[in-house]
């Protein structure tokens, strides 16, 4: 039996890649920071089978530890402090854990069981104002956020690691994946926790950001799948995962209301305060410049042929599928919401 040690386990991949590990009959040990509150996050519903080891990307010691008690086969270190946003409010405590605690997480490894095989999750926001369209393994990285410039750091690392020590560590290049398990800080969520409200009469709007950007968004079910195959090959390397499509999220707000029979209406002329065009009777999506980034990334679009062509990987959740999966979701869990407690309309900001 297998033993993997995922960081990061409570988080939307991190419970997708724990039932993946546990339906190829994985032994899984999960990292977890200690809190006031035990919170299980997304892997409530399989806590029962999963070793749970408390520690801290930022504790060198406390992972040394995770790694001497798991003695773990593959590492999956999902763990970040992974909202963009947030990373200009906390840019010192972002590059802690997302540049220094993945050098903490191979010294751990180094020290205790070398042979071991790492999975380093990047992203592509590493790549941030795009050199070339669409982006591969070889696209020169420029990102803009402190929270791209210190994933970049965590990239470049674990490639460090693997050529000078021989470590079996690989990056992972993840573009925008997405699911019903995201947390509603991040925008796609955002938009379809609010479409469920709207539809059932508990919000009158919603307010977003830059329309305009686009993104390569796919499901993190597929994207876990890549990860564990990156560990599988006889050779270490670095790869792309992305759909090779791109989506504006304005697109994604439209697909999103259209899944429960909605047409949106943008804000502007005739349209009154309350979040509803009169003469139409349809939503309003308004635009509010405190959601904008400092420095914007416009467009992302990945290319994932070597992932396809070497690791045998494919996207199998189509966009579509990905916004109906995340509405339905949110429309159940909305609707209990109403059956257990009442609640008042509000503009979601």
């Amino acid at each position: 039996m297998k033993r993997a040690l995922i960081t990061g386990i409570t988080g939307q991949d991190g419970s997708y890649l724990s039932e993946l590990l546990l339906e190829k009959g994985y032994e899984v040990y999960g990292i977890m920071r200690r809190k006031s509150v035990v919170d299980y996050g997304n892997v409530a519903h399989i806590r029962d089978k999963i070793h749970f080891i408390y520690a801290d990307m930022t504790d060198i010691v406390s992972l040394i530890n995770a790694m001497r008690v798991s003695q773990a086969d593959e590492v999956y270190n999902l763990a970040a402090q992974s909202f963009v946003a947030t990373s200009w409010e906390q840019p010192v405590a972002t590059a802690e854990i997302d540049a220094i605690g993945v050098t903490n997480m191979l010294e751990a490894i180094r020290a205790v069981k070398p042979e071991a095989h790492f999975y380093q999750a990047s992203t592509s926001e590493m790549f941030g104002l795009v050199q070339e369209m669409p982006q591969s393994e070889k696209t020169p990285f420029y990102p803009r956020s402190p929270y791209g410039v210190a994933k970049l750091y965590g990239h470049w690392i674990t490639k460090n690691y693997r050529e000078s020590y021989g470590m079996f560590a690989c990056s992972g290049i993840l573009f925008n994946h997405e699911s019903e398990r995201r947390g509603k800080e991040f925008v796609t969520r955002k938009i379809t926790d609010a479409v469920a409200r709207i539809k059932l009469g508990l919000q009158d709007c919603v307010e977003l950001g830059n329309l305009d950007s686009k993104r390569d968004w796919g499901h993190s079910k597929d994207y876990v799948r890549a990860m564990w195959l990156m560990l599988q090959q006889e050779e270490p390397d670095d790869y792309v995962i992305a759909t090779n499509e791109t989506r504006t999220v304005r697109e994604f707000v439209e697909t999103a209301f259209n899944r429960v029979g909605i047409d949106v209406q943008w804000h502007g002329e005739g349209v009154d305060e309350t979040g509803t065009d009169a003469a139409t009777g349809k939503v309003i999506v308004r635009v509010n410049k405190r959601f904008f980034r400092p420095a914007e990334v416009d467009v992302l679009l990945g290319n994932p042929a070597k992932a396809e062509a070497k690791l045998g990987w494919r996207r199998e959740i189509p966009f579509a599928e990905l916004v109906a999966r995340m509405v339905d979701h949110d429309m159940e869990l909305v609707t209990e919401e109403i059956r257990t407690a009442g609640t008042y309309a509000v503009c979601l900001k």
